[in-house]
C-alpha cells in the first residue's frame, strides 16, 4: 500500500550481496590508489616505510569520511539521536529498514575486502599481524550488533569510533606532508577522548537502565531476543558494565602512555637543538680573531718600528 514502510531481516542471502559489494569495494580501492595516492606519492618521494603507512591512512581517510557522514545520515532520518529511547525500546530489533541494512552489509563488505588487499597492496609481514588484528576486531563487532539484533547501539557506537579515527589517520596524512606540523594530532586527542566519554557513558545507559526495563525478558532466538533476560540479573549486568569500564580504561592507558611518549620526543628533540644552537653559539664566540703584526695610523697599518710591512717594489733602471 502506498506510504506503507518495508523492513528487512538478515538472512543467508546477505551472503551473496557482501561478496558483490567486496568486489566493488576493490575497485574503489584501486581508483583511489591509482588517481589519488600514487600521484601524491610521485610527489613526496616518501620512504619504503612512510609510503606504506601513507596508503594505508589515505584509504582509511576516504573510508572513514564517507562511514561517518553515511552514518550520521542514517542515526538522524531514523531518529536515534532525539530519541535516545529508541536504542533499547522495542529490543529486539529484528527488523531493520533497508537504509539500515545496506549500511551493515557495505560495512562486512568493506572490511572482508580489505583481506585480500594485504596482498594486492604487498603489505609488509610486520604490519600484516596489526592489520588482520584491526580487520578482526571490526568484523566481529560490526557482525556481532548485526546478528544479535544490536543494530541501533552498533550504529551510534561506529560513528564514535569512525570519527575518532578519521582525524587520526588525516592527522598521519599530514604528518607524512610535513613532520613539523603535528596540529592534528593534537585535535585527534581532544576527539578521542571525547569519543570514548560518550562510548562508555553509552554504554552504561543500553546496559544499565535500557535493556533491564524491556518488556519480554525471557530468552527467545526465534524473536532475536538474547540478552534482555541477562540483563535482568543485577549481578550479570554489572559485571558486564565492569568488564566495559575496564576495557575503556585499558584503551585509555595506551591512549595516554603513546600521548607521553610523543611529548617526551618532543621536548627531547627540542632540547637538543637548543643544546645544539647553544654550542654553535659557544664556538662562535670563543673563536679567537686573527690579527696582524703593527698597528693602524689614518687607516694605515705600520709595522711596530714606524715602517710600512709592504716590500717596496723596485724601479727598473
Amino acid at each position: 500500500a502506498e506510504g506503507e514502510l518495508v523492513h528487512y531481516h538478515y538472512g543467508l542471502k546477505d551472503l551473496v550481496t557482501i561478496l558483490f559489494y567486496i568486489f566493488i569495494a576493490i575497485t574503489l580501492h584501486a581508483v583511489v590508489q591509482e588517481y589519488i595516492l600514487d600521484k601524491i606519492n610521485r610527489r613526496l618521494h616518501l620512504s619504503k616505510v612512510k609510503h606504506s603507512k601513507f596508503n594505508e591512512s589515505g584509504q582509511l581517510v576516504a573510508f572513514h569520511l564517507t562511514s561517518v557522514m553515511w552514518c550520521l545520515y542514517v542515526v538522524v532520518t531514523e531518529g536515534y539521536i532525539s530519541n535516545p529511547r529508541s536504542l533499547w525500546e522495542n529490543y529486539p530489533h529484528v527488523y531493520l529498514p533497508f537504509q539500515v541494512k545496506f549500511f551493515y552489509l557495505c560495512q562486512l563488505a568493506y572490511w572482508l575486502h580489505a583481506l585480500p588487499e594485504l596482498y594486492f597492496q604487498k603489505v609488509r609481514k610486520e604490519e600484516i599481524p596489526r592489520q588482520l588484528r584491526c580487520i578482526t576486531l571490526y568484523l566481529v563487532h560490526i557482525a556481532g550488533a548485526y546478528l544479535l539484533n544490536l543494530t541501533r547501539l552498533g550504529l551510534i557506537l561506529l560513528l564514535l569510533q569512525y570519527l575518532a579515527e578519521f582525524f587520526f589517520h588525516m592527522a598521519r596524512l599530514v604528518y607524512f606532508t610535513d613532520e613539523n606540523n603535528e596540529k592534528l594530532f593534537n585535535v585527534w586527542a581532544v576527539v578521542f577522548v571525547v569519543t570514548r566519554l560518550f562510548t562508555l557513558t553509552l554504554y552504561i545507559l543500553v546496559i544499565g537502565f535500557g535493556l533491564p526495563r524491556v518488556e519480554s525478558q525471557a530468552l527467545d532466538p526465534e524473536r532475536g531476543n538474547f540478552f534482555s533476560f541477562l540483563f535482568n540479573n543485577i549481578f550479570f549486568r554489572m559485571s558486564v558494565l565492569l568488564l566495559v569500564c575496564l576495557f575503556q580504561a585499558s584503551v585509555m592507558w595506551r591512549f595516554i602512555h603513546f600521548q607521553l611518549r610523543r611529548w617526551r620526543e618532543y621536548w627531547n628533540e627540542q632540547s637538543s637543538r637548543k643544546r645544539a644552537a647553544t654550542a654553535a653559539g659557544t664556538r662562535q664566540q670563543t673563536k679567537p680573531l686573527k690579527r696582524d703584526s703593527g698597528y693602524h695610523e689614518n687607516g694605515v697599518l705600520k709595522a711596530e718600528n714606524g715602517t710600512s710591512p709592504r716590500t717596496k717594489k723596485l724601479k727598473s733602471p
